[in-house]
């Protein structure tokens, strides 16, 4: 097919559904494959347009409206378990969903509501898509978040019991969803029995020195005599101990063999329980301030686990400047935590804010592959916007443009490559800052503070938190609601290896401040992805750019848009018409 045929083709398929010509092109709330109301007549062009259709040698994809956004009906793909690139769901167990009613989320909650996050058919629409679950802790502690351990391999009773666990894992297996669990190895808590010994044993030691013969775990952790910065005292004693978050969170000295080896215990214990992997809380503090001892740890911990594991999925937290976090990836760890596009400050909501070019956004990203594949060429970004510890990213945006620049936040980054990461309630809009208390609410399921299910939350969270979207109840039935939004990105993650394994290129010929075009390409398969991140109109001359290797854009077939107003894209002559923050997604290459 000629490129200026193809490019026509284009242009048929979108006034076919226009018109209500194309089958599976439905009105919002009509169930996929019904018809738009018919025109009477076509115009002129469109009847010659219409007859050239029919000399084509390829087939009319089927395409379907959800709102006034167009979805690809694509097969989604339902990733092999060794698959790395996932879209992974955050949860806040305690948060979740309460089986039992006493207010507090558990594991039975979060088996109760895989049917929202995974329903296990990919013919379905209903779920979210998501393919793979982080948990934040859930082994016994004495604080709500658990980020203080006292026992590695064990459940914390408030969320269960461990055939909990085990049935969590075994539901999300049948689901095609891969659980990996939070790792705290910085630090345990003081409640800890290593800790709870070595400090006994130091406080009855006397003007001795300790003897890790007789007491093996006082080298566990990282004592001294005398005060140190980031160190709290042992009682009455002249011993400190290093704990850099918490004085009830006493650092570990992991380059101790025999905390080594306990972790890989801990490690291979869990992994055999069917987890798929770890996320490693706060690596930079391993030994703070000293990234070449700390991803001499993390290399000596990915090689234990790929050891017992070699599909484990492993992805570290590393809170530093983009140039500094690339550096870890040389420890082998598959991920780290893209945090440069995250949080109010970040990349993301500048872009969309309108600090910075929507033409730069191609430029990071790229840099950000290079980065990361310079220090391994293996690498898998881990991209998310917000997590527990940051606000909420529905509080980075205000005004009458909040809904649609939160919606296109969400795009830019959804299409990033890599391991994407859902912090549990972004997909709906939750608000809460300030305190961590605040960030970790209740699940919103319905409006109904006493409604099934529902988790009080954090007891010293602010009360009457504003919360300017619907709850999730209602958001379910609204074409254009903001759940819906984050359903249709993650469908476009499963449907097109590309856009979550692709490399990307820059097309800044259709580039401009407010606009961003790019492409990427994965295993013989390139899309173009176009975002409008403006309050404007644009349209876009595809025939005005080409990929690197000389192939045309205009060849290129539509397979969605993603419009977050009341209108559609649509097309003038050559171009796409892209109402304001929209995205479209041209398929240019296929396998």
């Amino acid at each position: 097919m000629k490129k200026r045929e193809k490019f026509q083709w284009i242009v048929i398929l979108i006034l076919a559904m226009l018109t209500g010509s194309l089958a599976g092109c439905g009105k919002a709330g009509e169930p996929e494959g019904s018809l738009t109301e018919p025109q009477e007549s076509l115009t002129e062009s469109q009847e010659s347009l219409t007859e050239s259709q029919e000399s084509l040698a390829e087939p009319q994809r089927e395409l379907v409206y959800v709102g006034e956004s167009l979805l690809s009906a694509r097969e989604v793909q339902q990733p092999p378990s060794s698959d790395k690139y996932r879209t992974f769901y955050e949860i806040f167990v305690y948060s979740f969903w309460d089986s039992n009613g006493d207010g507090i989320g558990d594991l039975a909650g979060v088996t109760q509501k895989l049917d929202y996050l995974n329903d296990g058919d990919p013919a379905t629409d209903s779920d979210l898509g998501i393919n793979g679950i982080w948990l934040m802790p859930v082994m016994p502690s004495n604080t709500y978040h658990k980020y203080d351990v006292k026992d590695y391999m064990a459940i914390d009773p408030v969320y269960g019991s461990m055939e909990d666990f085990e049935k969590l894992v075994a539901e999300c297996g049948q689901r095609g969803i891969n659980v990996i669990i939070d790792l705290v190895m910085n630090h345990t808590s003081s409640a800890h029995p290593w800790f709870v010994e070595a400090a006994d044993y130091l406080k009855n030691l006397g003007d001795g020195e300790p003897d890790p013969e007789a007491c093996p775990y006082v080298d566990y952790y990282n004592f001294h005599k005398g005060i140190q910065s980031g160190y709290t005292r042992l009682g009455e004693t002249d011993w400190y101990y290093e704990a850099g978050f918490w004085s009830e969170m006493p650092d570990l000295n992991l380059n101790n063999e025999n905390v080594r080896k306990e972790f890989e215990e801990i490690c291979r214990f869990w992994l055999e329980k069917g987890v798929a992997g770890f996320r490693l809380d706060a690596v930079k503090e391993f030994v703070s301030g000293d990234t070449e001892a700390n991803v001499e740890i993390l290399t000596w911990f990915n090689d234990m686990v790929k050891g017992i594991s070699p599909d484990a999925y492993l992805v570290g937290e590393a809170w530093l400047p983009q140039t500094e976090y690339a550096q870890y990836y040389a420890s082998g760890i598959d991920s780290f935590f893209d945090f440069s596009f995250a949080d109010s400050t970040g990349n993301i909501q500048k872009f969309v804010s309108g600090q910075k070019a929507a033409s730069d956004y191609s430029a990071f990203v790229a840099r950000g592959e290079q980065r990361f594949a310079e220090q391994n060429e293996h690498y898998i970004n881990a991209p998310f916007y917000s997590n527990h510890d940051m606000d909420r990213s529905a509080d980075y945006y205000s005004g009458a443009r909040a809904e649609q620049q939160i919606k296109m936040a969400a795009a830019l980054n959804m299409t990033m490559s890599g391991s994407a990461f859902l912090y549990y309630g972004d997909e709906i809009g939750m608000q809460g800052s300030g305190k961590d208390e605040n960030k970790r609410l209740g699940m919103r399921w319905t409006a109904d503070a006493d409604g099934e299910g529902m988790c009080v939350g954090p007891q010293d969270a602010d009360q009457g938190i504003d919360q300017n979207f619907q709850a999730l109840d209602v958001q379910l039935g609204d074409a254009s609601s903001l759940c819906t939004w984050y359903r249709n990105l993650i469908r476009l993650r499963n449907q097109f290896p590309s856009i979550r394994k692709g490399t990307t290129e820059e097309l800044g010929a259709l580039s401009d401040k407010e606009l961003c075009a790019l492409a990427k390409s994965f295993d013989g398969e390139t899309v173009v992805i176009l975002y409008n991140i403006s309050e404007e109109v644009k349209t876009v001359d595809l025939s005005a750019a080409v990929l690197a290797d000389g192939t045309p854009l205009e060849t290129g077939m539509l397979e969605a848009t993603l419009v977050s107003g009341g209108t559609r894209v649509s097309v003038e002559g050559e171009g796409l018409v892209m109402p304001e923050y929209s995205v479209a997604v041209l398929l240019v290459k296929e396998p």
